[in-house]
């Protein structure tokens, strides 16, 4: 690694901690690599990052200390019963410090979530990355780093200050989604026990059936289906990336799709990456692709596997499928003719509908990334925060699992106009009528009271102008012309490998899209002049970066990987600022 002035290491603060007897300061975990790790857990990106650093932690158990710093998109986030539940939630077995004000983010220059801090014995900044996929170079740095200071006498191991909270027995867990089976019995994927329960009429545990990791969403077959594939239901297994079916009759379960490898760039169709919900639409089953953005589609019949709607960039953006923008799709209902979406990170209610000989995708609710809230009225002014689940009603208007919120909401695609149906729901995230009883109820997910709950259809809506909200964020101020740099180095042992064509990309984007004079598109190189418009104003520059590296040695056998990470930098255009040059780190050491 190049030489760089040593960064001392900021002081940890915020409101509290979790996961550990006290407060933790840098000076007590002196003597131990400590690696921070920005995150929130709306972010599918954070929870991947949370899974593939597991390895890691195990393999320096005694040298390093992973300590998660919880830096909160929505406002729901930001309360510290939502986050303590999370952190049971997402199995964080670590340390994690509540930073709700953005102290500990804003003092680490924090860009993007999930961003890693890697602190040495010393106390001095060695590494910082954006993103995921990053996992393997960490334990590379560490590889070369541990032996330099257990040579020095700087590096002491020690024990974890990890404490795992007391958790209350429940037969569910963090439910995400619930199917109804006929005579009042319901199936229910259960998250939170890694497992997919039946419950009888009466909410009593039937079976449960084992073998899955934190499944989130379930399809009933057509019979006919059914009876020519052999399988009756489809999960939605999110952590495993897999699709699995189970058959009701013996309880038997089949990998449908995904070898549970999580997907990355450059991969086929035979690795998933965090399926979140699954439909039958069209004669298929439609897939949330909440992983990357995007969905796919699996034919029972054929086994075949497709990518149908999004590009794998974050964003809102209305159009053709292949050229539409999703942003981690959560919820999925059919329609007739539309396939109704609950796309979570732009807090938005969108659908796909048959264009030609493909398929488009409309927004009815929702404005972007970084503006969400709780406003009823007319849809273009209309707010929701982090909906999950969506279900279709029977006189055809939809009702949005608004997660965040609390609340369930009624969305009437014949007048345009949202109201609200219910408050006071613990994080509701799936929902479906139970039309078998008189009269008809809506049987709703609560995840965060691990329960389902019944409500009245004919239940009177309400409407309120609750409130509206931009995610805070530092903004950065720039000239009206700059670079843009994202940096990357290699891990140890690896090297950036362009034989087969370009190992890099960067996409810069913005909002409003009118702000970029010059600069917007796809290229190969990480470094990209910027023009901006002063008349536009505010705005978001969105960059996603990615990069490509081998072993050195090369040969047979050679392990490559994907470095990538999706960046949102509000930017005010300022005469003042000192620099032209904006450095976002893909992954490396830190800037001096």
């Amino acid at each position: 690694m190049s030489t760089r002035p040593r960064v001392r290491a900021p002081e940890l603060e915020g409101r509290g901690w979790l996961n550990t007897d006290g407060p933790l300061a840098l000076k007590d975990l002196r003597g131990r690599f400590v690696l921070l790790d920005f995150w929130t857990f709306c972010c599918i990106n954070c929870l991947h990052v949370l899974d593939e650093l597991r390895g890691v932690e195990e393999e320096y158990a005694e040298e390093l200390v992973v300590v998660g710093v919880h830096s909160p998109k929505f406002v729901h986030e930001a309360d510290p019963v939502a986050l303590a539940q999370a952190v049971e939630r997402y199995s964080v077995h670590h340390p994690v410090l509540d930073d709700p004000d953005l102290v500990t983010w804003g003092a680490y220059t924090a860009r993007a979530w999930p961003t890693l801090v890697l602190i040495d014995p010393e106390g001095y900044v060695v590494a910082q990355y954006a993103g995921e996929g990053h996992a393997h170079a960490i334990a590379a740095l560490l590889g070369e780093l541990v032996p330099q200071h257990r040579e020095r006498g700087t590096l002491q191991p020690g024990d974890s200050p990890y404490v795992p909270p007391v958790v209350e027995p429940t037969d569910l867990r963090f439910p995400a989604k619930a199917v109804p089976l006929g005579e009042g019995r319901v199936l229910v994927a259960d998250a939170g026990h890694d497992a997919v329960v039946e419950l009888d009429a009466d909410g009593a545990v039937l079976r449960r059936l084992e073998g899955f990791r934190e499944p989130n969403g379930l399809c009933l077959l057509p019979e006919d289906v059914a009876a020519e594939v052999g399988y009756d239901v489809v999960v939605a297994d999110t952590v495993a990336h897999r699709l699995q079916g189970i058959s009701l009759a013996d309880g038997g379960v089949c990998t449908l799709a995904g070898d549970g490898t999580q997907w990355m760039q450059g991969d086929g169709t035979d690795r998933l990456s965090s399926p979140w919900d699954v439909a039958w639409w069209q004669d298929r089953v439609w897939v949330a692709m909440a992983g990357i953005h995007q969905l796919w589609t699996l034919d029972p019949r054929t086994g075949d596997v497709e990518v149908v709607v999004g590009t794998s960039n974050e964003g809102l953006l209305d159009g053709p499928g292949a050229e539409a923008w999703l942003a981690q799709t959560s919820g999925l209902a059919p329609d007739g003719d539309r396939l109704w979406l609950a796309d979570s990170e732009t807090s938005a209610l969108r659908w796909v509908e048959a264009d030609g000989d493909g398929w488009a995708v409309r927004t009815a609710v929702g404005s972007g990334l970084f503006d969400f809230g709780f406003r009823d009225g007319a849809a273009e002014q209309a707010l929701l925060q982090h909906p999950l689940g969506v279900t279709v009603l029977p006189d055809g208007s939809v009702a949005v699992c608004d997660t965040y919120n609390g609340a369930l909401r009624r969305f009437d695609p014949a007048t345009g106009e949202v109201s609200t149906l219910a408050t006071d729901l613990a994080e509701p995230s799936g929902a479906h009528v139970d039309t078998g009883v008189e009269p008809a109820q809506l049987v709703v997910v609560e995840s965060g009271a691990h329960r389902l709950t019944r409500l009245p259809l004919g239940a009177a809506a309400t409407r309120t102008d609750g409130f509206a909200h931009t995610t805070q964020r530092p903004v950065t101020d720039v000239p009206g012309e700059l670079e843009l740099v994202v940096t990357f180095e290699p891990p140890p042992g690896q090297k950036v490998d362009d034989r087969f064509g370009p190992a890099t990309q960067l996409i810069v984007e913005a909002t409003p899209p009118a702000l970029l004079r010059e600069g917007a598109g796809r290229g190969t190189d990480l470094t990209r002049r910027l023009v901006l418009d002063r008349h536009v104003g505010d705005g978001v520059l969105h960059v996603a970066a990615r990069a490509a590296s081998c072993d050195a040695d090369g040969g047979e056998g050679a392990a490559c990987r994907m470095h990538q990470q999706d960046w949102g930098v509000p930017v005010r255009i300022s005469d003042a600022t000192a620099s032209g040059v904006l450095h976002l780190p893909l992954g490396g050491v830190p800037q001096g």
